[in-house]
């Protein structure tokens, strides 16, 4: 499933991160996965949360530079050789991925995706009886 993702552009800048999740957890919005992506001036900081659209209007609403992303999220069991199995089968259709993120809980891995073309490669994964996640099933892991 397409999943909403709320990307966070940085200044590189102590404690603006702390300000992002704070901000989010005095409004009750969980952060379900992270990741930031870091330059000399700027970071990028890429999320899934428990309410993308109100995330979204209250980080603008505090003056930050943020947008919401398709991305995709599999399930794979945790174990060695999953995430490679699930990126095969995008890369055999000649699909780039232009980043992912992962995390495990368990005996249960999740990685999300952005393809350059997010269509195609959910088709890819659906064909293939992949355990595709959406937004709730992710929020509830």
């Amino acid at each position: 499933m397409i999943i909403k993702q709320l990307s966070v552009f940085l200044e590189n800048k102590t404690g603006r991160l702390t300000e992002v999740l704070t901000a989010l957890g005095a409004e009750k919005i969980n952060v379900k996965a992270l990741t930031v992506a870091d330059t000399s001036d700027f970071g990028i900081l890429r999320m899934i949360v428990s309410d993308p659209e109100r995330a979204l209007h209250l980080l603008r609403e505090k003056g930050f530079s943020v947008n919401l992303t398709d991305v995709i999220s599999i399930a794979t069991p945790c174990e060695a050789g999953s995430f490679a199995k699930a990126l095969a089968l995008i890369s055999e259709k000649n699909i780039s991925i232009e980043y992912l993120y992962g995390f495990s809980i368990g005996q249960k891995a999740a990685i999300v995706l952005r393809a350059e073309d997010v269509q195609s490669a959910l088709e890819a994964l659906k064909s293939s009886k992949m355990d595709l996640l959406n937004a709730e099933e992710l929020n509830n892991l």
